[in-house]
């Protein structure tokens, strides 16, 4: 699928977009997630609410495009999909999209198998409590113990947007959780374990069932900070104790460092030299990990030392430095947007 998707893309964007809406559904389908999870995926992928209708046994639901339930509302007039007693919509204002009917055919679909599990639906979405940290500890046990999981192992967990592609899937308790970056797709995987093997996607910290809404804050700030050179997953181990900092500022904190370093990345060679940098020691390795000559590097270095206001090669200046670039970093993602599939083929094509 995934090879295929980077063929056609080079031919047609809106087919490739079609094929990743297609994979997504195909890999909730695989987890069994529950039906506002499917409805949460579709309005997300659809950047529009999405409604679904069943008679027997009657019931309604609407999602918003973050995940969020909206009141019941009687179906639009054309534009219904209708399946075995089941009806699903969107709600679009304006022109259709290229791939709405494929969104709605593939949200049938899935609603279908899921329905056709005979698998009790359950209002409790486990998953939400259990990574939610201002939930009732015997709330959360008692969700994990419904998911399955076991309070003397430990476990990660991974997320992962729904546009994301799989490599490997393991057979672990996963779901759609909103969140305040649209719905995310979520797994609980055992620590020890191969864990995942999806681009892109962030593992958090390990710890506990009771501890795992620490590890999804943890999993999604490594999400935040995926980038190419992440060969399988943006591991929160990596970025060690910086990453628990990172977990207790806020997000509208004002920094000085952030905003300078902001400034610098703003340059044409900002952001490589800025990552080049933080990774080295000296300016030589600095100039052999951003590709320039050293004296190049040292002409960067000494603007950079003129806007910052430090040294970011000397005592605590490195480390000012590498905060201040991963907050910037955090602030500035963009790996949550749905990548344009033309570019995707031509960084394949490069490398």
């Amino acid at each position: 699928m995934q090879e295929l998707l980077g063929r056609l893309g080079a031919l047609d964007s809106d087919v490739a977009q079609g094929l990743r809406v297609i994979a997504c559904f195909d890999e909730l389908i695989v987890g069994n997630v529950n039906t506002r999870a499917l409805l949460s995926a579709a309005a997300a992928l659809a950047g529009c609410p999405v409604g679904f209708l069943q008679t027997v046994p009657a019931r309604q639901m609407r999602v918003d495009p973050h995940g969020g339930l909206l009141p019941d509302a009687t179906p639009p007039h054309d534009g219904v999909v209708e399946a075995d007693g089941q009806s699903v919509w969107l709600e679009r204002e304006g022109s259709e999209s290229a791939n709405d009917r494929i969104i709605l055919e593939r949200l049938a679909m899935a609603l279908r198998v899921r329905h056709g599990r005979s698998r009790a639906e359950l209002d409790r979405r486990d998953m939400v409590v259990l990574l939610d940290g201002t939930a009732p500890l015997d709330v959360r046990r008692q969700a994990a113990g419904r998911l399955g999981l076991r309070i003397d192992v430990s476990y990660r967990v991974v997320v992962a947007p729904l546009f994301a592609s799989w490599r490997h899937h393991p057979a672990v308790p996963e779901d759609v959780v909103p969140s305040s970056y649209g719905p995310l797709h979520v797994l609980v995987v055992p620590a020890g374990s191969e864990g995942c093997d999806a681009q892109p996607s962030g593992t958090g910290t390990a710890g506990c069932p009771e501890t795992l809404s620490r590890s999804y804050r943890a999993a999604v700030v490594a999400l935040l900070l995926w980038d190419d050179s992440c060969t399988r997953t943006s591991e929160a181990d990596r970025f060690g104790g910086v990453l628990e900092m990172l977990l207790e500022l806020a997000e509208e904190s004002v920094l000085p460092d952030v905003e300078r370093v902001s400034q610098i990345a703003g340059l044409p060679w900002g952001p490589t030299t800025l990552e080049a940098v933080v990774q080295s020691g000296s300016v030589r390795q600095a100039a052999r990990l951003a590709d320039v000559h050293h004296s190049t590097m040292q002409a960067r270095i000494d603007t950079m030392i003129e806007r910052l206001g430090f040294d970011p090669l000397e005592g605590y200046g490195r480390a000012r430095l590498g905060v201040a670039w991963l907050v910037w970093r955090l602030r500035n993602s963009r790996v949550l947007e749905l990548p344009t599939p033309g570019l995707e083929v031509v960084r394949a094509a490069d490398s």
